[in-house]
């Protein structure tokens, strides 16, 4: 009743309306984070721009298809989720914010992204389950990259200039197009894990050269083969010696810890679609 009711009176601009949305924003928060998630915020709460020492911002599961220039005043945020969102283009101001680290976008409507993306440090970037035919371009640039989720799209192939992301150790293609394991992964020794799990993969090349591999997942391909590995790899797919059930992804929580296979399957999406 709480979120039909919020989607009813955010389409009300009054003060007292959007602070029954919202909250209480008159303080910034004391530990620099603000969660505004699930809120049927339908445009952007303008006083947060006043919140300059905000570091982490969480605008999941909103209606949110803009974002205001103002936003270009919080320089110390280093954490944006924008996911659940109806975003067909990325927002300009988010290209400003020069100490972000970790931006979440999935599941929105992008297409594409701008190539002023690149002047930005990202280390993690998370754009599942969107309208990508092509990995965008701007992705190669982005020197510092650790970790890709473009899972759930609609690829059909990875550029070869994605082999210059030397930091990039963990990549999620799941649910694609792929016909074939990516030649390009092939010169990335230096990555962890490996999903390529829900494509359409029917043969799969040795990997035991990838030095750094800890994880392969290629279930739900149409393999004729499981993938060799060196020594030491987990694999989660057909013919492999062990098929762990994958972990449920739900909840609010994106879970952090070692080095084993539950910290290397995918953590639970930051925020889920209520019914």
């Amino acid at each position: 009743m709480g979120n039909t009711l919020r989607a009813i009176v955010s389409f009300i601009p009054a003060d007292i309306c959007q602070k029954y949305i919202l909250g209480d924003l008159d303080e910034m928060p004391t530990d620099k984070m603000l969660d505004l998630s699930s809120r049927q915020v339908r445009r952007f709460p303008l006083c947060v721009c006043s919140f300059r020492e905000l570091v982490k911002l969480y605008l999941s599961d909103n209606n949110l298809k803009h974002l205001p220039s103002e936003l270009e005043q919080l320089q110390k945020l280093q954490i944006l989720a924008l996911d659940f969102n109806n975003f067909h283009t990325l927002p300009p101001v988010v290209c400003t914010l020069k100490q972000l680290s970790i931006l979440y976008l999935g599941n929105n409507k992008l297409g594409d992204l701008p190539a002023e993306l690149r002047q930005l440090n990202l280390k993690s970037l998370w754009i599942e389950s969107n309208c990508f035919y092509h990995l965008p371009n701007v992705v190669c640039e982005l020197r510092q990259l650790k970790t890709l989720h473009v899972g759930s799209n609609a690829l059909q192939s990875l550029p070869g200039q994605l082999r210059y992301l030397k930091e990039l150790h963990i990549i999620w293609l799941s649910s694609n197009f792929l016909t074939e394991f990516p030649p390009v992964l092939l010169h990335m020794p230096f990555l962890e894990v490996i999903d390529v799990d829900c494509n359409a993969i029917c043969d799969f090349p040795n990997l035991t050269h990838l030095v750094g591999l800890k994880l392969v997942i290629y279930d739900h391909n149409p393999c004729r083969n499981a993938p060799k590995v060196a020594k030491g790899v987990r694999r989660v797919g057909r013919w492999s010696e062990e098929s762990p059930e994958p972990r449920k992804r739900s909840g609010l929580q994106r879970n952090k810890g070692a080095e084993d296979i539950n910290t290397l399957l995918p953590p639970p999406p930051l925020s889920f679609k209520r019914c």
